[in-house]
């Protein structure tokens, strides 16, 4: 494992290094910040935060190019991989856990890598974000190939692991590659087929990048996962058609979706949702188009999962 060597003239280049990010600037007039009340500083701090989603939406071009790529990738079998360190790791890997319950996904089709492995969730691993090494280690493990799309988080856009992955995914496997930070020219942005440069400016707290770029990076992996999962089939207008009923509160999601889409009453609701095994998709195809749950099946199956088109395909042979 690579890391940076503890000398004084590494500590002073690594200064110097910090000291040209934004994310990284002081911000003098906010010196007297332990100072004053409470709600003040809730007051400037929501105000730091308002000033996010017009930085993500000076990138949405470049955010909706790098989702329909990623769509493609996916649609034939490929996977989607989060890699980075602290704050930026904890993104990533919130974001692929939270996609098989929401899309019923399998686990391993979105996959949160985080510098130093899953024990760095809560506690601070040292050195892991400092080695390419250990990035290009994590992606051997999964078996990377062309298919897949590797997203590398940074709020600096130099951390190395973050890099490291991008490099390594495009040059060993000729995967697609993302890269998401919060400085302009970053080395991550250079180093990726889709660099996303959200620039938010100087930190509340100096270098607390888990502040408005963490904020920053989740609403882009919002935007990612979501409309790549919409892309794929995975909804049915705004209605979540693939989730997971794995609780009691999901399973009553479950019959409300199947409602909103039909607008049939609880007895059909319950009996095509039986008929379904509980898959939502399959229930709203048994009411709307008036076939069994074997039909349902088969024609999501022709359709890749997208129900209109297999809402299409039952009217066409009706």
């Amino acid at each position: 494992m690579t890391s940076t060597a503890d000398t004084p003239s590494s500590y002073s280049d690594l200064r110097t290094q910090l000291e040209s990010l934004t994310t990284e600037a002081f911000r003098s007039e906010l010196s007297d910040i332990d100072q004053l009340p409470t709600l003040e500083i809730a007051r400037i701090m929501q105000g730091e935060d308002a000033t996010v989603p017009s930085a993500v939406a000076a990138q949405l071009p470049r955010i909706a190019t790098a989702i329909d790529a990623t769509a493609e990738r996916m649609a034939r079998g490929g996977r989607l991989v989060y890699a980075g360190a602290g704050t930026a790791g904890r993104m990533g890997v919130l974001d692929a856990s939270e996609c098989p319950p929401t899309f019923n996904t399998d686990p391993t089709a979105v996959v949160g890598l985080i510098a130093g492995g899953p024990g760095a969730l809560i506690t601070s691993v040292e050195g892991a974000e400092d080695s390419k090494e250990l990035a290009a280690a994590d992606l051997d493990e999964l078996h990377l190939t062309a298919a897949d799309t590797v997203v590398g988080i940074s709020a600096s856009g130099r951390t190395p692991y973050a890099v490291g992955a991008v490099e390594h995914a495009r040059d060993a496997y000729g995967a697609l590659t993302i890269g998401l930070s919060c400085n302009a020219n970053s080395p991550l942005a250079a180093a990726a087929d889709h660099g996303l440069e959200i620039v938010v400016g100087p930190e509340l707290l100096t270098g607390s990048t888990r502040l408005k770029a963490g904020t920053a990076q989740k609403l882009v992996l919002n935007m990612l996962s979501t409309i790549t999962m919409i892309r794929l089939g995975k909804t049915y207008g705004n209605l979540m058609v693939d989730l997971r009923a794995s609780n009691e509160k999901l399973r009553a999601r479950s019959r409300r979706i199947v409602s909103l889409a039909t607008g049939a009453g609880d007895e059909t609701i319950e009996a095509a949702l039986t008929q379904a095994d509980d898959e939502v998709k399959t229930a709203i195809l048994i009411v709307l188009a008036g076939v069994d749950g074997r039909t349902a099946v088969r024609l999501l199956d022709a359709a890749n999962g997208h129900l209109r088109a297999a809402l299409r395909a039952a009217t066409e042979n009706s």
